[in-house]
C-alpha cells in the first residue's frame, strides 16, 4: 500500500500513516506495543490461530489414539471456553482502555485484566465437572467468577468495538434484574430474576455468553476469517483491485464501478464492512474524485459497495453460519437462498454508478488500446461468461466426477488435482511481474491490460474452489470445508514465492522463503487479530439472547409493534426495518445480527401469523440481517461512512445519506422476498431460476433508475413513477393477480379432513385459527399455520403426522393442545386451550388454481417501452454501450 495517500480537497489531507492507523484501529487493534511485549501479544495471537487449527483437525483423536488419553478431544463446550479466554486476554492487551492509554506499551492493569479475563473464562473449563454436578446451585466463587466474567467482557467490547454494544447489552441486563419495577409500563413488565440465577443463566450454562452464537464463532467464523486473512496477505486483496480496474476503468465513472467490483470480490471474506471500506477505499476513493466524484459521492459508493460485501456469500461477515444455525437451514442452502439478492444488488449499484457519470459527463480511463468493434466486445463479455459457467461446471461435475471414480483414493485424487493446477498457474503467473499497489494519488496515464493482470493471480482462486468442493460436492460441515481451503491457503502462502523465483530462475530463494514465511506468521497472526471484535461481540450477544429466552422479550416486542402496525402488515414490516436499523447502529455484523434476528425476527413470525402472512424463517431472517446492516451506512452513527469519510475528506453525515440513498436499492429487496420468496430460490428449479434472474436484474435496474431520476435521459416525474410501478410490477406481478383472482379457495372447516385427503402429495393447506389468549384471558387470539401434508393417506392421518390433531363434526373443527416436541407446540403457546373459548379452525385455505402471474408482465412491458420511446427522443449521450 501506498505510504502518501494525500487528499486534494480543502482540510481533507490525511497521510498514509493515518489511514494505516484507521486500518490497524479496525483489523487488529489500535495498540502496537514495542519490545517483548510486541512479541508477546503476537505469539498470543498467533497461538490462538493454531488451536483453531487443531481444534478443526483430525490430531485431537489422533494424540487421544496413540496416548489412549482421551483429554487431548475438546468437546464444543471446551472449546468455546478457551476461544473467549484467547479473545478477552487479547481484547485487553491489543486495545487501549481509553483514548490516553498508551498504544507503544501495556499498562500494568491491562495484564491484570487480560489474566482475569482468561482465568474467568478457564474456570468453566478446569471445573467443570464439579459445576455439572451442581446446576443451578452456585457457590460463592461461582457467582464471583461469573460477575467478574461479565464486567471484564463489557470492558473487552468497551475497547474492540466502542460503547453501542455495551450499552444495548446493558440495558438487557437491567431487564433481568429491574423487569418488575413498578415504574415500568405493565405491559413489559416480567418477574424479574435474582443475581444467582441470573449470574448461572449466563454465564455458567449454555443459554447466555457461551451459547449458540460463541459456538459458531469459535468452530466456523474463526476459520473463515482466517482463510481471509491468509488470502490477503498472500496478495489477493491487491489482485482483486487491479484486476477490478483492468476490466472496468476504461468505462464512465470506471474507478466508481471498479470500486464496486473490488469491494464485492472483498466482501467475499471480509467479515466487516469498515474494514472493508478502509482497507479498498484507500486505493478506490482518491481514484474516485480525480475521475470527477466528489468527496461525498465517492465515499458513499465504497460505503454502499463494502455494505453489500456483508450480504454476499460465503462468509456474509461471518453471519452465514448464524443464519444457518439458528434457522436451521443447511449452510450451502443458506448460500443459494442468500445468493441472487446480493448479486442483484451489486448490479444494480453499478448501473446506480453508471447513471451518476452520464450526469456528471465523466469519461472512462485511458485504455492499453482500442478493444475491437461492439460485436467483438459483446462477444469477449459473451465469451467471458461462457468461460465462468465452464469453471462452475468443471468445479461442480468435474470434481463431483473424482469422488466417483476413485471412491477410495478422492482425497489424494484432489490433492494432486490441486498440486497440479497450483503449479500450472503459478508458472504462468511468474512470466509476468508481481502486482504492486500503485499509489492512487499519483497519475495513472494507462490502465493495465486485463488478461495480463488475470494471469498474475489465478491461482487464488484454487483455495475458493476448493471450499466450494468441500461444500457442495463433499458435502463437509463449513468448519471443516474452511479447514481444508485454510490449510491450502497456507501451502500457497509459504510457497508461492519461493516457487517463482525457481520458474523465473531470478533472484534470492531464500529471502523468498523468509518472505513466504513472514507471510503466513503476519496472516496467522491478522486473523487473530481480526477475530477479537467477533469473538467479544458474540459472547457479548448471547447476553441478548439468553435475555430473550430468560425474560421472553420478543414478545413484549412484538406487542409493542402489533399495537403500533394495527394489524397492517407493510407498517409492520416498515416498523421492524426501522427498529433493525435502530438495533444495528454502531455493531459489527455478526452482533448486529444476533441482536436484530434475537428480537425481530419473532415480530414478523408472530405478528405475520396473525395476518395471514406465512413466509420461509429464513426469508424473515434475511428481511432483519439487511437492515440490520444498513445501519453502517445509515446516519446518525453510520460508522462505515465515517471512515469513507475520514479518507476522502468528505461530510461524513452526508457521505452517510448518500450512501444510503445507493442503498435504497437494498432495503426494497427484503420487502420483495418476503412476498415473493422466488427472489431466494425456494422452490425455484434451474430454468426457473434463470428466469427469476433476469426479471429481477432487469426490475432492479429499472427501480434504480427511477431512483436516481435518470434513464435515457434525465427523467421527469411521471416516468419515474411508470418506472416504479413497472419494477414492482416484474418483481411481484402476483399482487395484481390478488386483486383479480383470490389466492385460496375457502372450504368449510367441517370438511377439513376430506380436504387434506384429496391434496396431492407433498402439497400443503393453510388453516386460520381462533381462541383464547394465554396472556390476556379476555381477549382472541387469532393466527395463520400452513400444514405440510407429506405423503398420501386419511386426512387425519396426514394431519396427526404433520403434528396437528383435530377433533372435526358437523359444526366444524377444533384443535387439541399439541404435545411438547411436536411441530406446533412451540407455535400454539400463546392459546389457552382451556380458556372459555376452544381453539377452533375458523378458516380452510387451499390453493387456487389461477392464471400464471407472468401475465401481469405483458402490460409492464408496455409501459416500459412507452417510457423509453418517450426519453430516446431527449437523449443526448448513449446510455449504454456507447456510453461505456
Amino acid at each position: 500500500m501506498s505510504n502518501t495517500n494525500v487528499d486534494d480537497t480543502p482540510g481533507g489531507q490525511k497521510s498514509g500513516a493515518d489511514v494505516d492507523m484507521m486500518v490497524a484501529e479496525v483489523e487488529s487493534g489500535a495498540r502496537q506495543a514495542a519490545g517483548w511485549v510486541g512479541k508477546f501479544i503476537l505469539s498470543l495471537a498467533f497461538i490462538w490461530s493454531c488451536f483453531q487449527l487443531y481444534i478443526s483437525s483430525n490430531i485431537p483423536f489422533i494424540l487421544a489414539e496413540v496416548t489412549g488419553r482421551s483429554f487431548w478431544v475438546l468437546n464444543n463446550q471446551d472449546t468455546r471456553q478457551i476461544h473467549l479466554a484467547f479473545a478477552l486476554a487479547l481484547a485487553m492487551l491489543a486495545y487501549p482502555l481509553l483514548k490516553s492509554s498508551p498504544r507503544d506499551r501495556v499498562p500494568w492493569y491491562d495484564w491484570i485484566l487480560a489474566a482475569l479475563g482468561a482465568v474467568s473464562c478457564l474456570y468453566l473449563f478446569v471445573f467443570a465437572d464439579q459445576i455439572a454436578n451442581r446446576a443451578g446451585l452456585p457457590t460463592n466463587a461461582d457467582l464471583v467468577i461469573s460477575a467478574m466474567g461479565i464486567i471484564l467482557l463489557a470492558i473487552a467490547v468497551y475497547r474492540a468495538l466502542g460503547l453501542p454494544l455495551v450499552i444495548v447489552a446493558g440495558v438487557f441486563m437491567l431487564y433481568v434484574f429491574f423487569g418488575n419495577a413498578s415504574w415500568l409500563p405493565d405491559a413489559i413488565q416480567w418477574k424479574g430474576a435474582s443475581f444467582g440465577k441470573a449470574m448461572w443463566h449466563f454465564w455458567m450454562q449454555t443459554e447466555g455468553v457461551f451459547g449458540v452464537a460463541l459456538g459458531v464463532s469459535a468452530t466456523m467464523i474463526f476459520l473463515f476469517v482466517l482463510f481471509g486473512s491468509l488470502l490477503e496477505k498472500a496478495g489477493a486483496g491487491n489482485y482483486f483491485i487491479k484486476l477490478a480496474f483492468a476490466l472496468l476503468g476504461h468505462f464512465r465513472g470506471g474507478p466508481a464501478k471498479a470500486a464496486v467490483v473490488a469491494s464485492a470480490l472483498s466482501g467475499l471474506y471480509s467479515g466487516s464492512s469498515i474494514a472493508n471500506v478502509v482497507t479498498t477505499g484507500t486505493f478506490t476513493i482518491p481514484l474516485m474524485k480525480r475521475a470527477g466524484f466528489k468527496p461525498e459521492k465517492a465515499g458513499a459508493v465504497e460505503v454502499a459497495s463494502s455494505t453489500n460485501g456483508q450480504l454476499t456469500p460465503p462468509v456474509m461477515g461471518a453471519a452465514a453460519f448464524l443464519i444457518a444455525e439458528f434457522t436451521g437451514i443447511p449452510y450451502p442452502e443458506l448460500l443459494k437462498h442468500a445468493l441472487l439478492p446480493a448479486v442483484i444488488s451489486y448490479i444494480a449499484l453499478v448501473y446506480i454508478v453508471h447513471l451518476e457519470a452520464l450526469k456528471l459527463g465523466l469519461e472512462g480511463m485511458k485504455r492499453p488500446s482500442p478493444l475491437g468493434t461492439l460485436a467483438q466486445r459483446l462477444s469477449g463479455v459473451l465469451f467471458g461468461f461462457i468461460g465462468i459457467v465452464v469453471l462452475a461446471a468443471v468445479v461442480y461435475y468435474g470434481l463431483g466426477w473424482v469422488k466417483t471414480a476413485f471412491p477410495g483414493i478422492t482425497f489424494w485424487t484432489a490433492a494432486l488435482l490441486f498440486l497440479a493446477g497450483y503449479l500450472v498457474l503459478l508458472w504462468l503467473a511468474a512470466r509476468k511481474p508481481d502486482l504492486e499497489m500503485d499509489d492512487p494519488n499519483a497519475p495513472m496515464e494507462e490502465l493495465p491490460r486485463p488478461g495480463e493482470v488475470a494471469i498474475t493471480g489465478l491461482y487464488f482462486i484454487l483455495p475458493i474452489v476448493v471450499l466450494i468442493w468441500c461444500i457442495l460436492v463433499e458435502r463437509l460441515s463449513p468448519q471443516l470445508s474452511a479447514y481444508w481451503a485454510t490449510l491450502c491457503m497456507i501451502f500457497i502462502v509459504l510457497t508461492q514465492r519461493p516457487l517463482k523465483v525457481m520458474m523465473r530462475s531470478a533472484g534470492d530463494i531464500g529471502a523468498a522463503l523468509r518472505q513466504g514465511f513472514d507471510d503466513f506468521i503476519s496472516g496467522m497472526i491478522a486473523g487473530a487479530r481480526n477475530m477479537i471484535g467477533i469473538g467479544v461481540a458474540t459472547a457479548t450477544a448471547g447476553i441478548i439472547v439468553g435475555t430473550v429466552s430468560l425474560t421472553g422479550a420478543h414478545q413484549v416486542v412484538g406487542a409493542f409493534v402489533e399495537f403500533l402496525s394495527g394489524g397492517n402488515l407493510i407498517v409492520m414490516l416498515l416498523l421492524v426495518a426501522v427498529m433493525s436499523l435502530i438495533l444495528g447502529m454502531g455493531l459489527p455484523t455478526t452482533a448486529n445480527y444476533i441482536v436484530v434476528s434475537s428480537l425481530m425476527a419473532p415480530v414478523i413470525v408472530a405478528v405475520g401469523a396473525q395476518s395471514g402472512l406465512i413466509v420461509p424463517l429464513v426469508a424473515v431472517h434475511l428481511f432483519v440481517f439487511y437492515f440490520g446492516i444498513l445501519a453502517d451506512d445509515t446516519p446518525p452513527v453510520g460508522l462505515a461512512a465515517f471512515a469513507a469519510a475520514a479518507i476522502s475528506g468528505g461530510d461524513p453525515i452526508r457521505t452517510g445519506v448518500q450512501g444510503f440513498t445507493y442503498d435504497i436499492r437494498t432495503a426494497l429487496l427484503p420487502f420483495l422476498f418476503i412476498f415473493n420468496t422466488e427472489l431466494l430460490l425456494i422452490d425455484v428449479g434451474p430454468m426457473k431460476a434463470i428466469f427469476v434472474f433476469i426479471v429481477a436484474v432487469i426490475a432492479m435496474l429499472l427501480f434504480a433508475a427511477a431512483t436516481q431520476g435518470y434513464f435515457f435521459a434525465k427523467s421527469r416525474i411521471w416516468e419515474s413513477l411508470a418506472l416504479l410501478l413497472v419494477a414492482f410490477t416484474l418483481f411481484r406481478p402476483g399482487f395484481w393477480l390478488d386483486q383479480v383472482q383470490p389466492a385460496f379457495d375457502n372450504p368449510p372447516p367441517a370438511e377439513v379432513m376430506t380436504v387434506a385427503e384429496q391434496q396431492p402429495p407433498g402439497s400443503s393447506i393453510r388453516l386460520v385459527l381462533t381462541g383464547t389468549d394465554f396472556d390476556i384471558f379476555e381477549e382472541t387470539l387469532t393466527t395463520t399455520i400452513q400444514v405440510d401434508l407429506g405423503e398420501a393417506g386419511t386426512g387425519e392421518e396426514r394431519l396427526s403426522r404433520a403434528g396437528l390433531d383435530l377433533l372435526v363434526d358437523e359444526s366444524g373443527a377444533e384443535v387439541l393442545e399439541p404435545l411438547p416436541g411436536t411441530p406446533f407446540f412451540e407455535k400454539f403457546t400463546e392459546f389457552d386451550f382451556y380458556g372459555d373459548v376452544p381453539v377452533h379452525v375458523e378458516q380452510v385455505q387451499v390453493e387456487a388454481e389461477r392464471m400464471p402471474k407472468e401475465v401481469f408482465y405483458i402490460p409492464a412491458i408496455l409501459l416500459l417501452g412507452f417510457v423509453i420511446w418517450m426519453q430516446r427522443r431527449r437523449q443526448t449521450v448513449p446510455a449504454f454501450f456507447g456510453a461505456f
